[in-house]
């Protein structure tokens, strides 16, 4: 059968479409932008044909209504990651919260150890040839498109079509829910004195050359601001943001001096504004790739002068770093920072830099300050990036270098770097840790 034909007789609205989700079944929802936010409404509003459907995904962007606690009966929510929508049903007892390095995910959806039997996802319409890019995620969504039983696919034409393996066939979807409205978009950060002086830390570790992994927010924009003086950078990323497309319009960013992909900028999804995807959009520069790939620390190291950043919420005295809880309140996962921080100690030509980059300190919204560097990780606080694996922590006060230093060494150079509000009692408590003199 001709693919335009299965496409027009599978085409439905999002209440049809679900109808396709049965009792007992594990539903995974495409990574961030790429998730459909139509059928996940749509799920929630006939809920009352469901029991006991696991929802499963990273990133989500959505309402997450079906991780409320009245939708228990129906839903329940298995994060592989956190977001503000989902993180109380942590809390509350009915969600629950699965550990893993983002290079992994596929792999566990392969083994059935994260089984599919419904995945909803957004794609673009289809192109010539039969096959629907998604566009903005390649990730863990692909191997969730091979795996699944059942794929529901949103069909957004304002998804770009981006080059790589982020394609599914019609004749492989069993729904098409066509709508037309504009992507998710995570504005620009605003970046301040903190950020600046964090950005200009990090930017004295990056060489002409090197290839980056950048995150999201005002530290990796920060970070970005301070390049305008760079060579020949490239990207491989988990994903990148638009500070990246203002550098490559400048030609900071060409790609050329990659030992790996040479010539591409390579991400596993993508997440910006509107410049962002208009960029993305039939870019023969910008390649999608599954994170078992991007992320695969064997695949990393093989960048040169590779240099990951990534931010954490609190580092101990001895390099521990804690990026995904706040005490024993699980708020995002450990995504794809150790993937990065491991790869970038494999590097092939031994020039790997694993930053991770913070504030000093956490400002409370009555004013009040809370050190980021600690004597201990707060009580029942995982961490996610060992003392081993810890390379240079940075803060708007300075650098720290953790690779070959002792414990006390490592204490010394983070105190010197924390709030100078706080140094005192770092002081003091570095004396009672380690019953020495500072």
């Amino acid at each position: 059968m001709d693919w335009k034909q299965i496409y027009e007789e599978r085409k439905m609205s999002a209440d049809e479409a679900v109808k396709k989700v049965k009792s007992g079944d594990r539903v995974v929802f495409a990574h961030a932008v790429a998730e459909s936010l139509v059928l996940a409404d749509a799920l929630v509003a006939n809920k009352e044909n469901y029991k006991n459907v696991t929802i499963s995904h990273m990133v989500t962007l959505g309402k997450g209504e079906y991780s409320l606690p009245e939708n228990k009966e129906h839903f329940t929510f298995e994060g592989w990651f956190t977001s503000p929508s989902t993180r109380k049903s942590l809390e509350q007892g009915h969600g629950e919260f699965v550990p893993v390095f983002f290079h992994e995910v596929p792999k566990y959806i392969r083994k059935g150890i994260f089984h599919v039997d419904v995945l909803f996802v957004t794609v673009a319409p289809p192109d010539e040839n039969g096959k629907c890019c998604v566009g903005v995620s390649s990730d863990y969504t692909m191997q969730a498109a091979k795996s699944a039983k059942i794929i529901l696919a949103e069909v957004n034409d304002q998804v770009p079509y981006v080059y790589g393996d982020c394609f599914i066939d019609v004749e492989d979807i069993d729904a098409f829910v066509e709508t037309s409205h504009p992507l998710f978009e995570s504005k620009p950060a605003k970046i301040g004195p903190v950020e600046e002086a964090i950005g200009k830390h990090c930017a004295s570790l990056i060489e002409d050359g090197s290839t980056l992994q950048l995150g999201i927010g005002a530290i990796p924009d920060a970070v970005l601001a301070q390049l305008g003086d760079k060579k020949h950078l490239g990207i491989h990323s988990e994903m990148f943001s638009d500070g990246v497309v203002d550098l490559y319009e400048k030609g900071v960013f060409d790609c050329s001096e990659k030992s790996l992909n040479k010539g591409k900028m390579i991400a596993t999804f993508l997440m910006g504004t509107k410049k962002l995807y208009d960029f993305a959009d039939h870019n023969p520069i910008v390649e999608m790739r599954p994170v078992d790939y991007v992320n695969n620390p064997e695949v990393v190291a093989q960048n040169s002068k590779l240099v990951c950043i990534n931010a954490c919420v609190q580092v101990d005295f001895m390099g521990q770093i804690c990026s995904e809880c706040i005490g024993t309140k699980q708020i995002s996962g450990v995504g794809g920072q150790v993937d990065f921080v491991r790869g970038a100690a494999m590097t092939h030509d031994g020039l790997g830099k694993a930053i991770i980059a913070m504030p000093s300190v956490n400002v409370m919204k009555d004013g009040t300050k809370i050190s980021k560097i600690v004597p201990y990780l707060d009580h029942g606080a995982a961490v996610t990036t060992s003392r081993c694996d810890a390379d240079y922590i940075v803060t708007e006060y300075g650098i720290a270098e953790m690779k070959g230093r002792t414990l006390h060494d490592r204490a010394r150079q983070l105190i010197d770097i924390a709030h100078p509000d706080f140094r005192e009692e770092l002081k003091e408590q570095f004396k009672e840790r380690f019953n020495i003199p500072y």
